[in-house]
């Protein structure tokens, strides 16, 4: 008798589910774009308004202290936390040590952190290709980092019936 692969695949059902969106003031032509596109997914897929927080910050690097923040004593308040932001090229380094560090703090908390966390931060050479990507041309990178956020909350609560 031959055994069948068991697949186990999170869902976009977000009933009963509170998400966090940090979300950077600077560049906010775009953020407040990709908020908006985040915002919309998660309420297309039954998360109520009540249940969707919205942290503001000054700009991406200041994003690292909440997502911290909500890591270490808000974790079980959230069934994903949603990063999201405008890194755009300028004329100097700057953006390159933005959008690296950005990068890896939502890479190593997503490590260490109880609660998924979805990237939704733009990292682009020019404002035209950050609009573009926040639902002007190229469909809106804050309701996809939202979709992933629904999709791993549920794969989180699937993976936890495992043991």
């Amino acid at each position: 008798m031959q055994e069948q692969l068991r697949f186990i695949e999170g869902s976009y059902e977000g009933t009963n589910m509170r998400f966090a969106i940090i979300v950077p003031r600077f560049n906010s032509t775009v953020t407040e774009r990709l908020l908006e596109g985040a915002v919309d997914c998660l309420k297309r897929h039954s998360v109520k308004e009540q249940d969707i927080t919205v942290i503001r910050v000054p700009g991406s690097m200041e994003v690292i202290f909440v997502l911290n923040e909500l890591v270490r004593n808000c974790s079980e308040e959230f069934d994903a936390i949603i990063v999201l932001g405008a890194v755009i090229q300028g004329e100097t380094y700057h953006f390159t040590v933005v959008a690296n560090e950005i990068g890896k703090a939502v890479a190593q908390f997503n490590m260490t952190s109880s609660v998924p966390i979805t990237f939704g931060v733009l990292t682009t050479e020019t404002v035209e290709q950050a609009l573009n990507r926040a639902g002007i041309k190229s469909g809106n990178k804050g309701f996809e980092a939202a979709l992933a956020a629904l999709e791993m909350a549920n794969l989180k609560r699937m993976i936890s019936k495992l043991k």
